[in-house]
C-alpha cells in the first residue's frame, strides 16, 4: 500500500470501513484524532492529542480512541507505568518498533533492522511449530531516554 500519511482519502476509506466492521462511523471527530496521530512523529499522551488541536474532552477522546483501537485503526503502546501513548495501526503506516523510556513514559519508534527481522521471523516460526498462529510481532526496547540516563547517578 502507498504511504497513507500523504493519502488522506484513501487511509479515510480504510479507516471508514474498519469502523463499519464494528459497527461504528467515521465522526469528525474520529478524523480530528486520525489527522492528529498522522501528523505525529511519535506515539502520542492523551494529553499530547489534546494539546494539538482535538476539540474533544478528555473522556470523549479516551472514548473515541477506544472505539479506533477495537476497529484495529489505532495502537496503544504502554508503557512501564500502564501509560498509553497512541498511534496510528502498524497497518495503515509502516512496520516499526519502539524504544520505551521505563522512567519518563517516552515512547519513540524505531525503525526495524534487517537482521533483527530475520531473528524475529525465526522466532515467529518457532511460535507456529508450538502450535500458535502469531499475526504479527512487535518489538519494545525498554530502558533509559537519554535525558533520563544523564540524570541516573553513576
Amino acid at each position: 500500500m502507498a504511504d497513507p500519511r500523504g493519502d488522506i482519502p484513501e487511509l479515510d476509506t480504510i479507516v471508514a470501513l474498519r469502523l463499519r466492521q464494528v459497527g461504528q462511523r467515521l465522526t469528525p471527530r474520529r478524523r480530528s484524532l486520525l489527522q492528529i496521530l498522522r501528523s505525529a512523529i511519535r506515539p502520542l499522551t492523551i494529553h499530547e492529542i489534546l494539546d494539538r488541536g482535538s476539540e474533544l474532552a478528555m473522556s470523549s477522546a479516551y472514548r473515541n480512541l477506544t472505539v479506533l483501537e477495537h476497529a484495529g485503526v489505532v495502537n496503544r503502546v504502554i508503557t512501564k507505568e500502564d501509560f498509553g501513548r497512541y498511534e496510528l495501526a502498524e497497518e495503515l503506516t509502516e512496520h516499526h518498533h519502539h524504544l520505551v523510556c521505563s522512567s519518563c513514559g517516552l515512547v519513540r519508534d524505531l525503525l526495524p533492522d534487517v537482521d533483527a527481522e530475520r531473528l524475529l521471523n525465526v522466532a515467529m516460526r518457532r511460535a507456529i511449530e508450538q502450535g500458535f498462529a502469531p499475526a504479527t510481532h512487535r518489538l519494545d526496547i525498554v530502558g533509559l531516554c537519554a535525558d533520563c540516563a544523564a540524570r541516573e547517578p553513576a
